[in-house]
Formats: C-alpha cells, structure tokens, sequence
C-alpha cells in the first residue's frame, strides 16, 4: 500500500485547493501528494505544498487518517500553517498531471466545486473527531 499526504490550510474562512485533472470527476483537491522512500509525513508534505502550491508550510494537527483501498493508499491528512511563499508560483512539470489553478476557496463554495457536504461541513466545523481513523475516504466526504 502507497502512502500519501495532503495538506488543509484553511485561512479567514477559505481552503488552499489545486485544479488539476484527478482519478474521479471533481477537478479541484487538496494539495499533496506520494511519501517518497525514506521521507518523513511532514517531510513530505510540506515538499509536495511548495511544489504544487508554491506556500511553505509547517504542519500541524493530523486530521484524518483513511483508506482508498481502490486505489491501494493509505490516505493522511495533517492541518498545515502558512509560513512563507507564494500561492501559485509553482513551475511547470511540478506534478505529474498539469495544475491549472492554485486558489483559496472560500468554504461555503466547496459544494459547488464537487466536494460532498460532509466534507464542507467538517471544514467549516474545525475537523471534529481529527487524529482518528475513520476508514474509508468516503467516511470523511472525499
């Protein structure tokens, strides 16, 4: 089983997204990505938001932890702190599929963009219940 890790930063009411073609029909998704060999879950994280979103990050709290068995991936999701950088200043060929947009959201707009309700309202809650493991992906809306 691969393992990967995404990042919610969430500030003054808007979520970091990336569009970007992925595995399903919703375009837009948290940054992140695939734990390297030999790399740290914090470590990679805060290597996959810069290259994908151009922030610097420290990370925080973990979230949530699930399984995307289709796909064969432990999924890990860590709330994350802006430190420094730039949203959007992300180089061409940084991740292997195009990212066309690199944007806060505001939450009550996550719906619109194909996320589930639940997810929303997690988001907008504080993520209650974070640091649990609460199985499949589907658990937490995603």
């Amino acid at each position: 089983m691969r393992t990967r890790v995404t990042g919610v930063l969430i500030e003054d009411g808007q979520i970091l997204l990336l569009d970007q073609d992925t595995d399903g029909s919703r375009t837009w998704s948290l940054p992140g990505g695939k734990v390297e060999s030999g790399e740290t879950l914090d470590g990679a994280l805060v290597r996959e938001m810069r290259e994908e979103t151009g922030v610097m990050v420290d990370v925080g709290r973990l979230l949530y932890l699930c399984d995307h068995t289709q796909a064969d991936v432990l999924h890990i999701t860590f709330e994350v702190r802006r430190t420094g950088g730039l949203v959007g200043d992300v180089k061409d060929g940084a991740d292997t599929r195009p990212i066309r947009d690199v944007s806060f959201v505001p939450l009550d707009k996550l719906t619109s963009l194909g996320f589930t309700e639940k997810f929303a309202r997690l988001c907008q809650e504080g993520f209650p219940g974070s640091g649990s493991y609460m199985g499949p992906k589907s658990a937490i809306g995603l």
